[in-house]
């Protein structure tokens, strides 16, 4: 792409308003950088989201407005994506590990990107000044036709239901075909949404099953089951998870781990269910379709690991 294709891309994404950004140095240097930074969060009926372009144009808004995540990315390019959480209005989890996974998922696609993290930690401070939201739920998505160009969006953090966590999920089991499972890119969020607007009423997570029987992962998350005293959630084929990779380091100290999924036939053996997810945390399945996980109560297992995944969680949150 040459340098005209460049700008020519980018002020499709991104019109110039007000004045642009100087990037600089230390967390002390946030009001500064936020004073300087203009990005446009207008309101219309519904309140709009804070969705801004960074490049090494500095940080800019977008061409278009979206009301929540999950607008955005019909508005988004094609490409590759992280999401992640906020704690405490502006801590994180495994930040520089989400970074990791996001140029996996580029190379996975064919780009080679090399995003400044310390620019990514800045703008999304300076957007979370700017919303005021107290927890904030983020993702950072790369285009494929500029792939120097970041597209950061945020929205109010939304806990899962204390229903859910006190009494379990229900899922439903889906099939549809993940495409280079391994990267997280933005046409698995548009090909799984017609997946999730279909799925049953009151099912919390549709969960995605082989032609062979086998569970792979949900559909916006990493699916585990205790079957004769193993933990077993799928190694291949799936997406490895930020929460995963946090379950799998505690779960050992607690039961065996097998990185095999069970299938559908092992549902009405299986002791205890639950899935993962970096937004979400551990949320323990009751139900699987029609079929009743132990005795439809979150199980010990499953609170323990939910236990200390929010020990940890506390432990190794770091600012922004």
């Amino acid at each position: 792409m040459g340098r005209a294709d460049f700008h020519t891309a980018f002020d499709s994404l991104c019109p110039v308003i007000g004045e642009r950004a100087g990037v600089r140095g230390q967390s002390e240097r946030e009001s500064w950088i936020a004073s300087r930074i203009c990005v446009r969060i207008t309101r219309m009926n519904l309140p709009q989201i804070p969705t801004a372009v960074l490049s090494a144009r500095g940080l800019e808004s977008t061409s278009y407005t979206a009301i929540s995540l999950a607008d955005a990315v019909t508005k988004e390019p094609d490409g590759v994506y992280t999401t992640a959480r906020t704690y405490q209005r502006d801590r994180v989890l495994l930040f520089d590990d989400h970074i990791d996974r996001l140029e996996q998922s580029a190379r996975l696609v064919g780009l080679n990107i090399q995003p400044d993290r310390k620019a990514i930690r800045q703008a999304l401070r300076t957007l979370i000044d700017q919303a005021g939201y107290a927890e904030s739920r983020f993702r950072i998505s790369v285009p494929h036709a500029v792939p120097d160009t970041l597209i950061l969006s945020i929205e109010p953090y939304q806990p899962v239901p204390p229903g859910i966590l006190e009494d379990g999920a229900r899922c439903a089991t889906v099939q549809i075909e993940r495409h280079n499972p391994a990267a997280k890119t933005t046409a698995w969020m548009t090909d799984r949404k017609s997946a999730t607007d279909n799925l049953p009423p009151g099912t919390y997570e549709g969960l995605l099953v082989t032609p062979e029987g086998a569970l792979l992962e949900g559909l916006s998350s990493n699916f585990y089951a205790v079957l004769d005293g193993t933990l077993h959630t799928a190694g291949d084929g799936v997406l490895p998870g930020m929460a995963q990779k946090i379950v799998l380091s505690l779960a050992p100290d607690l039961l065996p781990v097998a990185l095999t999924p069970i299938t559908i036939n092992d549902l009405r053996f299986i002791d205890e269910a639950f899935i993962s997810s970096a937004g979400r945390g551990v949320v323990p399945v009751i139900m699987v379709n029609t079929q009743v996980i132990g005795n439809m109560r979150p199980s010990s297992t499953t609170l323990a690991l939910r236990d200390r995944y929010n020990a940890y969680a506390d432990a190794h949150m770091e600012l922004l």
